[in-house]
Parts: structure tokens; sequence; C-alpha cells
């Protein structure tokens, strides 16, 4: 079992380290979106990431059951999660207890047959949001991501294209 945390600013590379990782394991790789196209900017964003990874990738657009989502595709290819914060942020949009689904994906991670590798950013390492909502976000952010790094098996932060090994 492989549990695979990649972590690191906007725009460091993530997504392409992770698709790297996956593509890595045997068998068909399994793309698990979490981000939804609800404005030209996301559409945008979204046809760009599946043209760069091709057809090789088996898709799934899955904005808020992850655990379901990683329990329907175990036993095939690799699945990639990209990303946890955009799925922290459906969590809190839907009203949803974040930190039981949060509670729940960790628990369910060491179960999978099949290597999981995760994409989420790292929004700590700025200055203090002047807003409750955004300081919220953020602490629920890094609070999620220690969780799911405490579960995984390695942990990577990558700045500027170049991955550093955590864990």
């Amino acid at each position: 079992m492989a549990v695979i945390l990649i972590t690191g600013g906007a725009r460091s590379g993530k997504s392409r380290r992770a698709e790297s990782r996956a593509l890595s394991f045997p068998g068909q790789p399994i793309y698990i979106a979490t981000a939804e196209a609800l404005d030209a900017e996301m559409v945008e964003r979204i046809a760009r990431h599946r043209a760069r990874r091709g057809r090789d990738w088996i898709e799934r657009e899955v904005p808020l059951d992850l655990v379901a989502a990683l329990a329907e595709t175990d036993g095939g290819g690799a699945r990639l999660v990209d990303c946890l914060t955009l799925w922290l942020s459906n969590l809190l949009h839907a009203e949803r207890d974040w930190s039981q689904d949060v509670a729940y994906l960790a628990e369910a991670l060491p179960r999978q047959h099949s290597p999981v590798i995760m994409v989420t950013n790292e929004v700590g390492l700025g200055i203090v949001p002047d807003n409750a909502l955004a300081r919220a976000f953020r602490d629920a952010a890094g609070l999620m991501n220690q969780t799911i790094a405490g579960v995984a098996n390695e942990v990577e932060f990558v700045v500027a294209g170049l991955p550093m090994k955590v864990k």
C-alpha cells in the first residue's frame, strides 16, 4: 500500500509531480478531480490539466464523496486525488463537518490496496489572512494536511518544480 501526499505552494509543480508518481505504478492511473467548473477560469484550468495528462487516465469528478470514490476505484491503477484543498473548500461550502470527513479519509487510506497520491496546498507559509473566513480556511487546511501526512507513507514538498522528501 502506498499513500503519498504531495504539498507545496500555488503553481509549485505539485500536480505534475503527482502525475509522474502515479504513472510510475503499474496499471491505468485514475485521476480523481475535486474541482468543479463553476466559472470560465476553472473551465480553462481543468482543460489545461486534461490536455497535459492526455488520454491515458481514467477520470472521475468527485467534489465531496472522496472516501466512496477511493473505495470504488481500489484494486486498479494508482489513484491521483487533485486536490485535497479544493475538496476541503467544497466540504465547507456544502456545510459538512469537514473534520469528520477528514477523519474518515484518514481511516480509509491505510485500507487501500492500490496506491493513492494526493495533492494539497500548503497555505500556512504566507501572511496571516486579514479576515476570519480566510483564517478559518487556513487553519482547517493545516489541520487536514497534518492528519493526512500522519497516515501517509511518503510526504513530498514541491518548490519551484523540485520535490523535497519530507517523510
